[in-house]
This record gives C-alpha cells, sequence and structure tokens, in this order.
C-alpha cells in the first residue's frame, strides 16, 4: 500500500520534523509517528478527543506510528521505562503550524468535489496550508485562494510540515486512510470525513467574471469518459436529446477533450448534430464557456463537476454509481429497474485496468444495462422540466416588468 501512495502522493518527511527530549523525534506527518534513539522506553499514542489508547508498547530504538492516517487530534506520550509521567506529552495542535494537504494529480471531478474540504480545514484549525496538486487545477483554484498555498509534487515549499493528509479514494475497503468507506458516504464527501471538517457538500470558487461570447441560448454537453461504464450507453440516447434540444432552441455545444475515446474495438463518438467544442484547452476557458450555458449535460465524469462548480443546473446521468455519489443536482438522471450502483457497491472493488469493467454482468446481455435502460426520452422528459423553469421565469420577469410600467 506505501508504494501504491507514494505514487499518488508526496510521501512524508524521512524523518520527523519535531524534536524532543533526549533525541526523541515525532511529528504528525501520515498519523502519528515517533522516532526513538537507542534507550528504554514506553510509547502510547491516543486519541485526545475521546481519551481512546489507540497504542501502547514497551520498546528501544525504532519506529512507533499509528494505523490512522487521517485526521485524528492524536496525543503522543513517551515515558522512560518504569516511570509514571511523561517527559513528552504532544496534544495535536495545527494552529499556525505548517500542514500540506497531498492530493493526486490528473483529476478534475476528484478535485472540484474535494478541494473545498482543505479549505474548510484552514478555516477550523487556522494552520498554515499548502496544498499539492496537478498545475491545470492549481491555474485554476489559485487565484481564488490567496491564503492557500498551491504547489506540484515537484514544487513542495512545506519541507519540515507538522502534519500531512492524503485526500484520495482508498478502495478494498481500507479504513486506516479514510473513517469511514468512501462509497458509503459519496467519494467527494469522504474528504471530509479524512480531513475531520463538515463533510456537506459545496462546490469550490472559480473566476466567474468573463463576459458571454455566444449570442444564442446553448447547452454544453459532455459524452466522454474513464472507463465504459460510466457512459451513457443506450444506442440511440444522445442523439435524440441533441435533436430535442434543437427544437427547443439550444445550439448543442460537445466540450469533451476528445471528440472520440474508447478502448479495442468500442469507441465512443461525438454525437450527430452537436458542435464539436472538443480539445485539450485550459480550464478557464472551460468555465468561461459553462457560465454562460442555460444548463449541462454529463457523465459522472469530470466536466460535470466543473459544470455545477459554475453553478449552472447539471442534468446527471449514470447508473453505475448510486445518485448519493456525485452533488446534488434535482436533475440527477438514474433508472432502477435494472442492475445499478456497482461503483458503490461495498462487496465490488472497481478495477482501473479494466476499461470495460461490469462486474456483476460483463460479457452477458445485461452488461451496461445501468445506463441502457435509461432512455432518451427520459432524459428528454428532465430537460422539459428544466426548460420549463427558464420559461416560467421568463414569464415571471415579464410580469414584473408590466406591474412596475404600470405603477
Amino acid at each position: 500500500m506505501s508504494t501504491i501512495l507514494h505514487k499518488y502522493f508526496i510521501p512524508p518527511p524521512t524523518i520527523p520534523s519535531q524534536t524532543g527530549p533526549e533525541g526523541v523525534r515525532y511529528d504528525f506527518n501520515d498519523g502519528a509517528r515517533v522516532l526513538l534513539p537507542e534507550g528504554k522506553w514506553h510509547v502510547r499514542l491516543l486519541d485526545a478527543d475521546s481519551g481512546n489508547t489507540l497504542f501502547s508498547c514497551d520498546t528501544d530504538s525504532g519506529w512507533v506510528t499509528s494505523n490512522k492516517k487521517y485526521y485524528v487530534r492524536f496525543q503522543i506520550q513517551v515515558f522512560h521505562q518504569g516511570k509514571e509521567v511523561p517527559f513528552i506529552d504532544e496534544t495535536l495542535d495545527l494552529r499556525d503550524k505548517p500542514v500540506v494537504i497531498s492530493f493526486p494529480s490528473g483529476t478534475l471531478g476528484d478535485l472540484m468535489g474535494w478541494f473545498p474540504y482543505a479549505e474548510r480545514f484552514l478555516l477550523q484549525h487556522q494552520c498554515r496550508l499548502e496544498c499539492v496538486m496537478g498545475q491545470e487545477i492549481i491555474d485554476l483554484l489559485a487565484p481564488q485562494y490567496p491564503d492557500i498555498l498551491f504547489s506540484t509534487d515537484d514544487t513542495l515549499r512545506t519541507t519540515s510540515p507538522y502534519a500531512t493528509y492524503r485526500v484520495g479514494l482508498y478502495f478494498q475497503g481500507d479504513t486506516d486512510h479514510q473513517p469511514v468507506d468512501f462509497r458509503q458516504v459519496g467519494f467527494h464527501r469522504s474528504a471530509g470525513w479524512i480531513l475531520g471538517t463538515d463533510p456537506r457538500e459545496s462546490p469550490p470558487r472559480l473566476n466567474l467574471s468573463a463576459p458571454r461570447i455566444i449570442e444564442e441560448p446553448y447547452v454544453c454537453i459532455a459524452t466522454q469518459s474513464t472507463c465504459q461504464a460510466k457512459y451513457w450507453n443506450n444506442g440511440t440516447g444522445w442523439s435524440e436529446v441533441v435533436a430535442h434540444l434543437k427544437t427547443l432552441g439550444y445550439r448543442v455545444l460537445c466540450i469533451d477533450l476528445h471528440a472520440h475515446h474508447g478502448d479495442g474495438f468500442v469507441w465512443n463518438h461525438i454525437p450527430w448534430g452537436a458542435e464539436d467544442f472538443t480539445g485539450r484547452l485550459p480550464l478557464q476557458e472551460r468555465v468561461d464557456l459553462l457560465h454562460h450555458a442555460s444548463f449541462f449535460i454529463g457523465l459522472p465524469s469530470g466536466l460535470s463537476w466543473l459544470a455545477w462548480a459554475c453553478g449552472i443546473p447539471v442534468v446527471l446521468i449514470s447508473g453505475f454509481s448510486l445518485p448519493i455519489s456525485e452533488f446534488y443536482t434535482p436533475w440527477r438522471v438514474f433508472n432502477s429497474h435494472g442492475c445499478n450502483g456497482c461503483w458503490d457497491d461495498t462487496n465490488l472493488n472497481f478495477d482501473h485496468q479494466d476499461f470495460f469493467w461490469c462486474p456483476r454482468h460483463k460479457g452477458t446481455p445485461r452488461q451496461y444495462e445501468c445506463t441502457r435502460l435509461i432512455t432518451g426520452r427520459q432524459v428528454n422528459g428532465v430537460i422539459n422540466r428544466l426548460h420549463s423553469t427558464f420559461t416560467e421565469n421568463d414569464r415571471n420577469r415579464q410580469k414584473d416588468v408590466l406591474i412596475r410600467d404600470f405603477l
């Protein structure tokens, strides 16, 4: 597990950053850590909030570390063997301390969901916080969060942090790096549990100041994802939706990274009739376009999370995940008549290497029925309800103008 973690996260300092009496070193990087010189010692690790003793042992030289790596208000006590009073008694206190929160790079939706908990952590503890993530996300977020230091794996500036936390997805039922399995609480809210903050969701702040460029009403869509289980696997669904949006008077802009994506003999293509706005563009340009869209239609993938952060309505189509797995939207499309929710099933583990992962029905006629059963008619029904809110708002605005002019 440690090798895998070091692949996606910055490793903790090789030696604990805090120096105590008798040459003992300790810190709270990757849990509570104590490094002992030669001698006869007794070490206790406690949860300061509950008073529970988590670990207690007699030892000579070497390491004592906690199993739990997420936020716990640890208390470290070090004694000389046979003594009743500790000569080190340190309770985690992050105020004014250098702290690093490490996020995996290369993800968009995850960071949109996770990052607000980092700011919540900063406000809660009043620490000196540095966040590590990919440069593309830094470019998007850093101007909106001047009180947080941002860096990539290669540019980390806090070299001797008092504490470090790793926010990510931990599979195989891992409860050493997360207090509850992310599949039980929603993967974005898991960040709140890992950091010990209020786990209620909230979007990150973005720069939404760009002027509108496209005059006509338009809708943005994103149809591509990282594995086939996340796709809308209804053969005619997207074409039905694009055609319907046009009858409602919208331009339909596809803003995926790739116009065509897949693996082996299965490839997914930009829907017929959609305008091709695909390509590797700076995320801020995507935000500028999304912010002025009437709404967005997408999958459980990064661009849906970016649209949510832009504050526009999101029609989210997914069956492999349960509605609690993503941010709340009243326009969530889900079909309960077939197999669904494998992503959130704690008895199953997602295989990142298998583009065609379908753990219950792979190779059978029921493969991907979770989204095959979501029809264009079902999605268009949600679009109609959403569109009617715009026309109702227009009518109400017109009434307000008439009343104001009359008065």
